[in-house]
C-alpha cells in the first residue's frame, strides 16, 4: 500500500487538473507488478508520476494494479529505468466517483517525485511516504544520472535518445542542477561521465537560470550552486574546469555583480593567494573564470547598466590585473629554463591580455590610460621576447607563445581602431615588431592564428591616417612577395582540409566567411593598402599573377599551385557591386582570363585530376557568372554537369553551386538569363548526376547539391519521365535523413525540392498524384510515428499540399489524418502551429461537409480558442476561423457564434494587441460579405446588447487603416462600404459622426499607400516556449496556400465603394456632402473627389 501526502505548495499546476468544482480526494490503487528495464543489480528506481492536483490539500490513498494507466492515462513512461504497469480495480462508487472526461495529465513532465529501491521480483509495500518535488542527492540519484550520461555517449541511437529524454524530464525537477554539479565533483565517477555532466550542467543553467524561464531554478538551489561552483572549478581538471568556467559565466551574465557581489572579491582573494603560493594552475583557473565573466563587455550592447557593471569590475580588478601581469612577468624572467612553469606563466599572460581586451572594449578606462606606458611596454616585450625552453620543446609550445602574441595583436589592433591618438606614439615600434614576427610566421604553416591577427593589425594601420607607412615601392614589394604570396599559396594544411573536411573548407573558401584565414586576410591587407595606393597595388599584383601563370606553364604538373594562387588573387581581390551579384576587377580582363586560364580546367576530361585547381576554376566561373556571355556559359554547362560526378566532395559541391547560381542570373535585374528551354536538353543527365553526388561518401547531406536540385526543379519543365525518378530519389534521401537529421539547410532544401516537384508536376499532370502519394505518404507517416519533431512542420505542409491535390470527397486515409489533426496536444508547440493551420485549412476547404460529423466542428473551434488566447498564435487562430466561416453556411455556425464572439471579446479585453484587432476586423468583414450586414450586427449583439456599435466606434473605424495585404484590403474596404451604405445602425440620422468617421477610414484605406498608414508592430515572443531546443517553423515556398479571394466578382474595390456610395447619395439627396465636409480630413476629401471623378461618379 502507498500513502501519498500531497503538499500543494510543492506541486506544479500545469500538469494535471480537475474541474467542474468536484474534488477527488481518495483513489485506491494496488501495485502488483513491476517490469524492470534497469541494468542495475540493486533494483529499479520507481518514479511516482503524479505531478500536480488542483484541488484543496488532498490525501490520496493509492492502490495500483497492472494495466490501469491504459485507460486513465495517469502514468506513461518511467524514463530509462522502468515502466510501472497499472490495472483498474473495481472500487465502491461511494468511495470514488468516476473521473470526469476533462481530467488531463501532462505527458511532458511525467516524473519528479521520490525514489525507492526494490527487488524486481518483490511486491512493493510502503507504509507512508512524503512526496517531495525535488531531487535528493543519494546513491540512487548518483546511479541514475551516471547511467544517463553514460548512455548519451552511446553510438546507438535508441539508448542515446532514451537517456536524453530522461535527462530532459529530470531537468524539470528542483535541485537537478545541484545534483549534476555534485556528480561532477564525485571522484569515484569516470572522468568522461563527469565531463559530460559538466556540459549538461552548463546547458541546464543557460536555459533555466533566468527567472523568466519556463521552469526556472529555485533561488535556494541557485545559492547552493554559487557556494559550490568556484571551489569546484578551481579543483577540477582542465576540461571540466573549462565547462564550469563557462557555466559560471552564464550565472555571471545574469547575477554578476548585483546578485552575486561576493564573487569578484572571492576570485581576487584566491588569485592573490595562488600567486603568493606559486600555484599557477589555480591562477590560470581563476583568470579563465574572470575572462569568461568579463566577455559580456565584448558581446552586449553598450548601455548604462552595462557601464555600471564595467565600472564595478574596473574598480575591483583593474589594479589587481596590472599587478598580476607584473608579478607574472617577473616570474617568467626567473623561470626562463623551466619549460613547464613557463607554459603556465605564458598562458596566464594570455588570459590577462584577454581580460585587458574585455575591460577596454567599450571605452578607454582612466586607469588604463594612466598606465598606458606600463601596458604597452609589457605588450611589446611579449612580441619581441623568445622563450626557447617552450618554443623548442613540445610541439604545442610555439603555438602557446603564438596565442600570447595573437592576444597582444588583438589588443593593439583595438587601440589602433578606438584610441589612435593615444596609441600613435607607440605605433612605429609595434609595426616593426609585428612585421618582424609576420615575416617569420608567414613561412611557417602552423602559425595561422598569429599570422591572421598580425596581418589584421597591419591592415588597420594601412587604412588609417598612418597609411604612408606602406607608400614606399620597396614596402609594397615586400608586402606582396614576403606576406601576401606566401600566405595565399596553398599549404599542406589546406590540402588536408580540402580532402578531410570539405564542409569546413567550403565554409571558409566559397561562402565569404573566411576573413580569419591567412589566405583571405592577406588579400584584405592588399585591399586596405589599395584604398590609398590602388594603381601601385594593381600593378604589383598583376605582375605577380602573370609570374605565377608563367611558373605554372613551365611545369603544369609540378607547379599547379601557382596557377591556383593566380586564380585566388583574382577572385579574392574582385570588387563586388552593392545590391547585386555582379563583380569587377582591374587585375585582368575577365573574358580573356576566363578563356585562357579557366576554360582549359573546365574542359579537362578527368574530373578527379588536380581537384583543387578544378575547384578554383569553378569558383571563378561562379563569381564572374554575370560577366560571362550566355553563349560561352552554355557551351561549358555540360562540362560543369560532368564535374557533378567527381569523387571529390568540394568539386561536385562547387559544380552544383555554379549551376544553381547560373540559374539565378537576371539581365537588367529582371529577366532570367537562363530558362527552362536552356536546361531542358541536359535535365535528365543533370538530375542523374545530382542524385549520384548524394550517394558519394560524406555528401549524403550535401546542401549545395540539394539546393541545386531544388533550383532545377523550380525552373525546368517537369515531364513524367523526369518526375518519377526525382520523387523516388527525394523520398529515398528523406527516409535516410529521418534517421538522424543533422543539416538544417540541407533538410529545408530537401523539403522545398519535394514541394516544388509536387506543385509543378502534379498540378500540370494530376494523374501523377497517386504515384506521388505512394512515395511520400509512408515517409511522412514515418516522420510522425518516429517523432522526428524537427520535421513536423515540413511534414504537415506537404500533407496539406497533397490534400489540396485531391478532389472531394477526400480519401479515407486522409480523413484519418484529419481526426489526428484535431488532437489538442498536437497544437501545444508553437513551431507546429503554422503548418498545422495550413493543413487544417486544406481539410476545411476540401471536406467542409465532414465537419458536421463526430463533433469535428466543436474540436476545430476548440483549436481556434486555444490559438487565439496566445499572442504568438492568435493570428493563426483567425486563419482557422476564417476558413470555417468561408466554407460553412450560417445555419451550421449559428449556434456557435455567440461563444466565438465572447471568446474573442474576452481576449480583446484582457490582452489587446494591434494584430488581434486587425484579425478581428478581417473576420467581421468576411462574416459580413458572406452572411450580410444585419446578420453580423445581430450575431455580435447577441453577446451583449448594442456591443456592435461600440466595436464599430472603438475598434473597426480607428484601426481600419492598419489592414494590409491586397485581398485583406479589398475585403475590408468592400465590407466597410456595405456597412456604411446598408446598415440601419450607421444610416440612422443620429449617427452622422459614426457614418462620417467610417467613410474617412475607408478613404484612407483605399487612397493611401500601405507604408504611410501602417506602423510596424514588434513581434510578441512566446515566453512559455523559449527555453531549450525547439523545432522551428520554416515556410515551404512551394507548399504555400493559394490565396483565396472571397470577392472574385469584385474586380476593383475602389470602384465598388465609390459606386455604392454614389448610389446611396441619390437616395438621400444632399444629406451626405455636409457630413463629408465635417468629418473627413481635407486630404481624404480631395482623395474622395478624385476617386469620384476618375470613375465619372458623383456624391450628391
Amino acid at each position: 500500500m502507498i500513502w501519498l501526502w500531497f503538499d500543494q505548495s510543492k506541486l506544479s499546476r500545469e500538469s494535471c487538473y480537475l474541474t467542474k468544482g468536484r474534488f477527488y480526494t481518495l483513489y485506491k490503487l494496488n501495485i502488483v507488478g513491476l517490469h524492470e528495464f534497469s541494468a542495475t543489480s540493486a533494483g529499479v528506481t520507481l518514479f511516482c508520476v503524479i505531478n500536480s492536483l488542483i484541488s484543496l490539500k488532498s490525501i490520496l490513498l493509492v492502490e495500483t494494479m497492472l494495466g490501469f494507466c491504459d485507460r486513465w492515462k495517469l502514468l506513461r513512461y518511467l524514463p530509462g529505468l522502468g515502466m510501472l504497469f497499472l490495472k483498474e480495480k473495481k472500487i465502491h462508487s461511494s468511495l470514488i466517483p468516476p473521473l470526469p472526461s476533462d481530467f488531463k495529465i501532462s505527458t511532458h513532465t511525467l516524473f519528479s517525485s521520490f525514489f525507492c529501491s526494490v527487488s524486481s521480483s518483490a511486491a512493493l509495500q510502503i507504509d507512508r511516504f512524503f512526496l517531495h518535488a525535488d531531487m535528493e542527492w543519494n546513491q540512487q540519484t548518483l546511479q541514475f544520472l551516471s547511467q544517463c550520461f553514460l548512455d548519451t555517449l552511446s553510438p546507438q541511437l535508441e539508448p542515446r535518445r532514451r537517456a536524453e529524454k530522461n535527462l530532459s524530464n529530470a531537468a524539470d525537477t528542483p535541485n537537478y542542477g545541484l545534483a549534476v554539479l555534485r556528480l561532477v565533483s564525485e571522484p569515484s565517477v569516470h572522468e568522461h561521465i563527469r565531463q559530460c555532466a559538466a556540459v549538461n550542467f552548463k546547458n541546464h543553467l543557460k536555459t533555466r537560470w533566468m527567472p523568466s524561464s519556463a521552469t526556472p531554478i529555485h533561488d535556494t538551489e541557485k545559492e547552493q550552486i554559487k557556494q559550490l561552483i568556484v571551489s569546484l572549478m578551481l579543483s577540477s581538471n582542465p576540461k571540466i574546469q573549462a565547462q564550469l568556467s563557462e557555466a559560471l559565466a552564464v550565472i555571471g551574465n545574469h547575477d554578476f555583480p548585483k546578485l552575486w557581489p561576493a564573487l569578484l572579491p572571492e576570485l581576487k582573494s584566491n588569485l592573490k593567494k595562488a600567486i603568493n603560493a606559486n600555484d599557477f594552475a589555480s591562477v590560470n583557473g581563476i583568470l579563465a573564470t574572470v575572462n569568461s565573466l568579463f566577455k559580456k563587455f565584448r558581446h552586449q550592447y553598450k548601455s548604462d547598466p552595462l557601464l555600471l557593471d564595467l565600472k564595478y569590475c574596473l574598480d575591483n580588478f583593474a589594479a589587481p590585473l596590472l599587478s598580476t601581469v607584473e608579478s607574472i612577468s617577473a616570474e617568467i624572467k626567473a623561470a626562463a629554463d623551466s619549460a613547464e612553469t613557463l607554459r603556465q606563466l605564458i598562458e596566464a599572460q594570455r588570459l590577462c591580455c584577454r581580460i585587458f581586451y574585455s575591460l577596454n572594449y567599450l571605452d578607454l578606462p582612466e586607469f588604463f590610460e594612466d598606465n598606458a606606458d606600463k601596458w604597452m611596454n609589457e605588450f611589446k616585450n611579449y612580441l619581441t621576447t623568445r622563450y626557447p625552453a617552450v618554443e623548442d620543446g613540445k610541439a604545442d609550445g610555439l603555438a602557446l607563445v603564438d596565442e600570447l602574441c595573437a592576444a597582444v595583436c588583438d589588443n593593439i589592433s583595438h587601440y589602433m581602431e578606438r584610441e589612435e591618438e593615444l596609441f600613435q606614439k607607440y605605433l612605429s615600434g609595434f609595426v616593426e615588431a609585428v612585421w618582424s614576427l609576420l615575416v617569420v610566421a608567414s613561412a611557417s604553416p602552423s602559425r595561422e592564428r598569429l599570422t591572421v591577427t598580425a596581418i589584421k593589425f597591419l591592415t588597420i594601420v594601412s587604412t588609417s591616417v598612418h597609411h604612408a607607412l606602406f607608400a614606399g615601392d620597396e614596402i609594397l614589394q615586400q608586402v606582396t612577395q614576403s606576406i601576401v604570396i606566401p600566405n595565399v599559396m596553398l599549404r599542406d594544411e589546406d590540402e588536408e582540409l580540402f580532402e578531410m573536411n570539405y564542409v569546413e573548407f567550403i565554409r571558409r573558401d566559397m561562402e565569404g566567411s573566411d576573413l580569419d584565414t591567412r589566405r583571405r586576410i592577406a588579400c584584405e591587407l592588399l585591399k586596405g593598402i589599395a584604398g590609398n595606393y590602388k594603381e601601385k597595388v594593381t600593378e604589383r599584383v598583376s605582375a605577380q599573377i602573370h609570374n605565377c601563370l608563367a611558373v605554372f606553364a613551365e611545369n603544369p604538373a609540378a607547379n599547379w599551385k601557382y596557377k591556383d594562387c593566380a586564380i585566388y588573387l583574382v577572385v579574392s581581390l574582385a570588387t563586388k557591386k552593392a545590391g547585386g551579384a555582379s563583380v569587377s576587377t582591374d587585375l585582368v580582363d575577365v573574358e580573356s582570363f576566363f578563356r585562357s586560364v579557366i576554360v582549359p580546367e573546365l574542359q579537362g576530361q578527368d574530373v578527379n585530376a588536380y581537384p583543387m585547381l578544378k575547384a578554383g576554376a569553378l569558383k571563378f566561373f561562379t563569381l564572374f557568372r554575370v560577366l560571362i556571355p550566355k553563349p560561352v556559359a552554355m557551351a561549358l554547362i555540360g562540362d560543369v554537369v560532368r564535374f557533378l560526378s567527381s569523387d571529390v566532395n568540394v568539386v561536385h559541391s562547387y559544380a552544383a553551386s555554379c549551376i544553381e547560381k547560373l540559374l539565378l542570373v537576371k539581365d537588367n535585374g529582371v529577366q532570367p538569363r537562363y530558362t527552362s528551354g536552356d536546361i531542358g536538353p541536359i535535365l535528365p543527365v543533370l538530375m542523374t548526376n545530382l542524385f549520384g553526388a548524394l550517394e558519394k561518401p560524406e555528401s549524403e547531406e550535401n546542401q549545395y547539391v540539394m539546393r541545386c536540385i531544388m533550383r532545377d526543379l523550380q525552373i525546368a519543365d517537369i515531364s513524367p519521365e523526369v518526375a518519377s525518378p526525382c520523387i523516388t530519389g527525394l523520398t529515398t534521401v528523406l527516409n535516410r535523413v529521418c534517421e538522424n537529421p543533422k543539416n538544417p539547410v540541407f533538410n529545408h532544401c530537401l523539403f522545398e525540392a519535394v514541394a516544388t516537384l509536387v506543385r509543378r508536376a502534379c498540378e500540370k499532370n494530376p494523374s501523377l498524384v497517386p504515384a506521388f502519394e505512394t512515395c511520400l505518404l509512408p515517409s511522412l507517416q514515418m516522420i510522425l510515428a518516429k517523432e522526428v519533431t524537427e520535421f513536423f512542420p515540413y511534414a504537415f505542409q506537404l500533407l496539406a499540399q497533397l490534400v489540396d491535390l485531391n478532389r472531394p470527397p477526400v480519401p479515407p486515409h486522409y480523413m484519418q489524418i484529419f481526426d489526428i489533426l484535431l488532437t489538442p496536444d498536437l497544437w501545444d508547440k508553437s513551431a507546429n502551429v503554422p503548418a498545422l493551420v495550413r493543413l487544417l485549412q486544406s481539410f476545411l476547404q476540401q471536406a467542409p461537409n465532414e465537419l458536421n460529423r463526430d463533433g469535428r466542428l466543436r474540436n476545430v473551434l476548440g483549436i481556434f480558442n486555444k490559438l487565439v488566447n496566445k499572442p504568438s498564435t492568435e493570428e493563426h487562430g483567425f486563419y482557422v476561423l476564417n476558413t470555417v466561416i468561408e466554407n460553412l453556411g450560417y445555419d451550421v455556425m449559428a449556434e456557435y457564434m455567440n461563444h466565438i464572439w465572447a471568446s474573442i471579446f474576452t481576449r480583446l479585453q484582457t490582452s489587446k494587441t494591434q494584430r488581434l484587432v486587425r484579425c478581428l476586423i478581417i473576420l467581421m468583414s468576411l462574416f459580413l460579405v458572406k452572411h450580410g450586414v444585419q446578420t453580423l450586427v445581430d450575431s455580435i449583439n447577441s453577446v451583449q446588447a448594442n456591443i456592435f456599435q461600440m466595436l464599430l466606434a472603438q475598434i473597426w473605424i480607428p484601426n481600419l487603416k492598419t489592414i494590409t495585404g491586397h485581398t485583406e484590403v479589398k475585403l475590408s474596404a468592400v465590407a466597410s462600404t456595405k456597412l456604411l451604405c446598408e446598415s440601419p445602425l450607421v444610416l440612422d440620422p443620429t449617427a452622422k459622426e459614426l457614418w462620417g468617421k467610417l467613410l474617412d477610414s475607408i478613404v484612407t484605406l483605399l487612397s493611401q499607400p500601405e507604408e504611410e498608414r501602417v506602423e510596424d508592430e514588434p513581434e510578441v515572443p512566446d515566453f512559455g516556449e523559449t527555453t531549450g531546443y525547439q523545432a522551428t517553423f520554416v515556410r515551404l515556398h512551394n507548399a504555400g496556400k493559394k490565396e483565396e479571394d472571397p470577392l472574385k466578382e469584385i474586380k476593383d474595390p475602389k470602384y465598388f465603394s465609390v459606386a455604392l456610395l454614389a448610389n446611396l447619395s441619390t437616395q438621400f439627396h444632399g444629406r451626405f456632402p455636409p457630413i463629408i465636409t465635417r468629418y473627413l480630413s481635407p486630404v481624404n476629401q480631395a482623395a474622395l473627389l478624385q476617386l469620384s471623378h476618375s470613375y465619372n461618379l458623383a456624391i450628391v
